[in-house]
This record gives structure tokens, sequence and C-alpha cells, in this order.
């Protein structure tokens, strides 16, 4: 069903979708194709909303690329096209394609707006589906031209911190699939930083706090999870599963009363690189007449364990 409008922050309202099931409702925006409200059984919020006073986004796809480019330019066989960070899906427009009860489906294709900004032609579906206790989002680009087309899906979904539980929010934890032990990297002026720093996980464990964001965002490229459990143990939580997908960024500001877990594609351009777009470390090269699918999943747990 069509739920309402929801103010998009830059000057347009948009028409949002409704999804439910036994445990949970969401609503998606046209905009962006972007999950901006998830509600448990009880009616409690577990996405940010949306605050400017801390950050406008709430759970923002990520497309043609995840980070920043150098000048935020795309450059492609000499030609340089301006191109912002995290790409522009997020400020476009999707077209409803299908939708019931319980899922929906939203569809972006090349046009004269997305050439000036990325010269190549694609199609991207995201669908959203609810499954009793499961949100499970699928992003597949197509690519219906003729080369090879150039692409990096990233989601960027923030979570109440704390959540809705009883939970402190200094009692939240990070718990990983597996133990994850190699360095992280963090952006500098919006690129991947050469250097690199000491995990935080102890184990399969973060503690997460504001001091650990006053320098940005946490970049593990070497991720040996496919998912991470969220929330305080004993209490309520969720599970964010991410298979396929090889990175994970985790962000927030000091103080800010979300935390982002973002599984990721693709990352931002190394401080050292390739100038030609094409040979940027992290894309995804989709043949001719190919497509490719990148998943995430939110589980509400009914205790997040250890």
């Amino acid at each position: 069903m069509i739920a309402g409008d929801v103010e998009t922050g830059i000057g347009m309202v948009e028409a949002t979708v409704k999804l439910t099931s036994e445990f949970f409702e969401a609503e998606v925006a046209a905009l962006g194709a972007e999950l901006v409200r998830l509600t448990d059984r009880d009616g409690r919020d577990l996405l940010w909303n949306g605050d400017p006073a801390f950050w406008s986004g709430r759970a923002p796809l990520l497309f043609p690329i995840v980070g920043r480019l150098p000048g935020d330019q795309l450059v492609h066989e000499g030609v340089a096209y301006p191109m912002a960070q995290h790409g522009f899906a997020r400020r476009r427009v999707f077209a409803l394609e299908a939708h019931d009860g319980a899922s929906a489906r939203f569809v972006l294709a090349a046009d004269a707006q997305t050439r000036e900004q990325y010269p190549f032609d694609f199609v991207l579906r995201v669908t959203y589906t609810l499954v009793e206790a499961t949100l499970a989002v699928e992003v597949v680009v197509e690519n219906p031209g003729a080369v090879p087309l150039p692409a990096s899906v990233g989601f960027h979904p923030a979570f109440r911190w704390p959540l809705p539980y009883g939970g402190t929010r200094d009692g939240h934890r990070l718990i990983f699939e597996k133990a994850e032990t190699a360095p992280i990297h963090r952006p500098v002026g919006g690129l991947l930083s050469t250097a690199t720093e000491a995990n935080p996980a102890v184990d399969t464990i973060i503690e997460p706090t504001d001091a650990m964001f006053e320098r940005d965002a946490l970049i593990f490229l070497d991720l040996r999870s496919h998912h991470v459990r969220y929330g305080v143990p004993g209490e309520p939580g969720l599970e964010v599963a991410f298979p396929g997908m090889p990175h994970l960024g985790l962000w927030s500001k000091p103080g800010a009363p979300f935390l982002c877990i973002e599984p990721w594609a693709g990352y931002a351009t190394p401080q050292v690189a390739p100038v030609e777009f094409t040979q940027k470390p992290g894309l995804s090269h989709i043949p001719p007449g190919g497509a490719q699918a990148f998943g995430l999943s939110v589980r509400w747990l009914p205790d997040i364990g250890r």
C-alpha cells in the first residue's frame, strides 16, 4: 500500500510504500528506494529517523560508487564527470515496479541526467521483502550496454543507538560471526587511507564508543564475517547479514543516537590509485548483458547472545 509522504530533507516529498509482517513494519521511499522506517511489532523504532541535527540519512543505497572519488570526479577515457560521495542513486526517484503487502520492487535506469555523471548504461532494481522477523533487501545491477559496467553497491542503514529495549547506550555490542583481526582503514579527506590501524574487535566483539568515531568511519576491507549482531547482551537486538558483501563500514558521529552498519561491495578510492575510473580498486565489472546481485538482511532477535 502507499503509506503517505515522507520529508526527504532536500526540498522534495515523495510517497512511501508500507510493508508489514507479523514482526516488522517498514516504509520505503521512492526517493533513493530508501528504507525510511522500520518498527517492531510493538511499534518501537529500530531505524534512525533522519534528524538533520545529526544526519538526515536513514538507510541510503550507495551506487555507482561507495565513498568518494578524488576531487569528486569520475575520470573515464580522459573525460571528467562530477560524482558526489556515495553516488547519485540516493538522490534519484525510483519507479515502483511491483508491490504487495510484504514486498516492493523499485527500478532506476540510466538516462540523460545519470550519463552526465556516469557514462554507462545500467538498470538498478531494488527489492524489499518482509518474511516474519526478517527484512531482506536485494539490489540487482543489470548491464544492458555493450561494454563492461564498472560499479559498486553499498548499504548504509543507521540503527538506533541505543535500541529501544532498555539497555544503556554504552552496553551495546557488535558481535561478529567470526573473529576479526585484520587491520582497519579510515577515510582521509573522503579517500581510503593507505595507513592502517589496529582492529578494535576483541575476538568477535566490538564495544562501540563515541571516541571510536572521532576520526570518522571504521573500514574493514579484509572482512571474515558475513553477519553481525547488534544490541545489548541479554536483550532483544538485530542481526545484520550480508552474504557476498566483502567489506564493512561502521560509522556514527560522537554523541549521535545512531550507529551505521554498512556492508559494501566497493570502497572509496585509495589515496594512491589510478586516475581512470575503470581501474579503481573495489569495483565490480558486470559483463554486457549480465547482472549482479547484492544483498542485506535485518533479523530481529529475542537475545543477541553474549
